[in-house]
């Protein structure tokens, strides 16, 4: 039998992005960002859940450890691409300002014996989990074949996609109760009611060229109603609005006395992982 001990040494050779607690004391070292707080995730008790970009499975154990009569977690583009070439593709792209091809990630990059699934497989033999892993990109699989769950999560994954409405309609597809979608958001000071898309088409967010379009919460909400969902609720949304900082006394005064009007006011921005509830 493994010692606590010994699992943790075989947990930390290998990287991961969850943080998953596999029990007595032993932790995976993530670096995930995703909104973890307990309204996230809604009641899945004798509910099937489908986790599309599962990664190392985190929210797939969650869900059946809170009564899923079935998980599936599907998963291709982390668990085969090689992220470390790759990311030497990108650097030697930035450094040279050309824009990388990113169809290489599943030719060059493409590793068949799918080592990034190996801290799935770790943590699901750990806990005795019986979530299902489906190796599918979500975009073109079938989804007829792959059915629909009372409750979908779609966790990190929409603002990874050139095309938001497509990927949520196909979220819509699948879905018979509600979808759960996280995503990076954009709140924009004194333009919190505007419906507003900022398009990435380089490395600008992240240093990460992966990363495409960053809705505010009410364009993400009419992503949602476009892609078919009836309503759709916020769970995790933008800030409190900040009042904006004044000029010094001396510089409002010198504008009065010179007659000059006040700058317009810029709209200064903000990311924060944003959290809806999209129901059918």
């Amino acid at each position: 039998m493994t010692s606590p001990a010994e699992l943790q040494t075989q947990v930390d050779t290998i990287g991961w992005y969850h943080t998953i607690d596999l029990g007595n004391g032993v932790v995976t070292k993530g670096i995930g960002v995703q909104e973890t707080a307990a309204e996230v995730i809604p009641d899945v008790s004798g509910r099937t859940v489908l986790d599309i970009g599962a990664w190392d499975g985190k929210f797939s154990f969650l869900a059946e450890k809170a009564g899923a009569t079935r998980v599936v977690a599907l998963d291709h583009y982390a668990w085969g691409v090689d992220f470390v070439a790759r990311g030497a593709y990108w650097a030697e792209c930035i450094a040279n300002g050309i824009f990388p091809d990113q169809s290489r990630d599943e030719t060059d990059f493409w590793q068949p014996d799918l080592p990034g699934r190996r801290g799935f497989e770790l943590a699901a033999a750990t806990l005795g989990s019986k979530v299902e892993p489906v190796v599918a990109d979500f975009q073109t699989v079938d989804l007829d074949g792959l059915g629909q769950f009372d409750v979908v999560l779609y966790l990190g994954v929409l603002y990874h996609m050139k095309e938001p409405l497509t990927c949520l309609e196909r979220v819509r597809a699948v879905t018979k109760e509600v979808a759960v979608i996280e995503t990076e958001a954009l709140h924009l000071q004194g333009l919190e009611h505007e419906a507003l898309l900022q398009f990435h088409a380089g490395s600008s967010l992240r240093t990460d060229f992966g990363n495409w379009c960053v809705p505010t919460i009410e364009a993400l909400h009419n992503l949602c109603r476009a892609a078919g969902f009836s309503r759709v609720r916020t769970v995790n949304g933008p800030p409190e609005p900040q009042p904006e900082p004044l000029p010094p006394r001396k510089v409002r005064l010198g504008r009065r006395l010179a007659g000059i009007a006040p700058p317009p006011p810029s709209a200064p921005s903000e990311n924060y992982r944003a959290v809806v509830h999209a129901y059918v």
